[in-house]
């Protein structure tokens, strides 16, 4: 579709020369690299929820999580929810979904925003060079860093509070998926936090790796017509440009292209070669996941059906991010 849109709109010939000429061999490569940004994702998921977990079983939700957020990516959340629903059918308790779902939320975040932190940082300090955009730069990594701060506070400021109960019955279901979210949000970043103090293998290569694969997936689809931006202009203007990506449209469409082509075109790359390396990436990014996550979801309903309660032995809740730290 994107390319029969290159060939058909008028006054975009150097678009449709860049991609006619783009390089197999760079393409080839950008695929690879998103495979294993996939495969990253699953190591995180399988070290955050259960290290006991079966791989089979583990990389059948983790796909499909990353399916869902690619027909809908709304800051992962369409994913989350759906392996929510999943681990819920495995015989895992909802508690323990709840915690653990934050704790993976949150260490997925952290890997964009600490590399966005680091990179600002060292454009600071003039290690990369001149900044481009350095309004762009410090603001968000300045949005990064409070972020970080906040959330890590939350679950102080929500301990001092004391939950209220349900006035009446209409309203006793939403007190306890208020009071739910509140004990998963209280429970679940300090979980997150004792597995980087852990130095969980499996956390930290999935935090990093999901994220560090898929700039090298968008870096690839440059070298691919050519071009070769400068690290810190490839790396600043990918975070900033994929929150592009929470707009809540089918495929991230429009959101993650125009995210990313407006940010990287402010870092002072060429309008053509942009679009053209953007939407090869996207290309790329939404139909690996989504064909591999497809398949995942299809064998994920064939366990549920075939095996009982194939999570339960991830539980009780009892020491949860213990094992997991000395198991992963």
């Amino acid at each position: 579709m994107i390319t029969a849109v290159l060939l058909a709109v008028p006054g975009l010939g150097e678009v449709r020369a860049r991609l006619a000429h783009a390089s197999p061999g760079w393409l080839a490569l950008a695929v690879a690299l998103e495979l294993l940004s996939v495969l990253c994702y699953v190591l995180i998921f399988r070290a955050v929820f259960c290290p006991r977990m079966p791989w089979r079983f583990s990389s059948q939700v983790a796909m499909s999580e990353l399916a869902a957020n690619s027909v809908l990516p709304i800051s992962g959340a369409g994913g989350l929810a759906l392996g929510a629903w999943a681990l819920r059918r495995a015989g895992m308790d909802v508690e323990q979904i709840g915690r653990k779902t934050v704790a993976l939320f949150f260490l997925t975040s952290l890997g964009n925003v600490s590399i966005l932190i680091v990179f600002a940082l060292l454009y600071a300090v003039g290690a990369l060079g001149h900044d481009p955009s350095p309004a762009l730069t410090y603001v968000f990594g300045g949005l990064s860093l409070a972020a970080v701060i906040a959330v890590i506070a939350l679950p102080v400021a929500l301990r001092r509070q004391s939950p209220a109960g349900p006035e009446s019955d209409g309203q006793g279901r939403i007190a306890r998926a208020l009071a739910l979210a509140r004990r998963s949000l209280v429970e679940g970043v300090p979980d997150a936090e004792l597995l980087l103090r852990r130095r969980s293998p499996g956390v930290l290569a999935g935090s990093l790796g999901t994220t560090i694969f898929d700039i090298a997936v968008l870096g690839a689809t440059f070298r691919a017509i050519g071009v070769s931006p400068p690290l810190g202009a490839l790396v600043v203007g990918y975070l900033i440009g994929m929150l592009g990506g929470n707009i809540p449209v089918p495929g991230g469409i429009g959101g993650v292209d125009g995210g990313l082509i407006g940010a990287l075109t402010l870092f002072g790359e060429p309008l053509a070669a942009t679009t053209v390396a953007v939407l090869t990436y996207h290309a790329i990014a939404l139909w690996v996941p989504a064909l591999m996550g497809s398949v995942a979801f299809v064998r994920l309903r064939a366990t549920l059906r075939r095996e009982e309660r194939p999570a339960a032995l991830c539980m009780p809740l009892a020491e949860p991010i213990d094992a997991a730290a000395v198991s992963a």
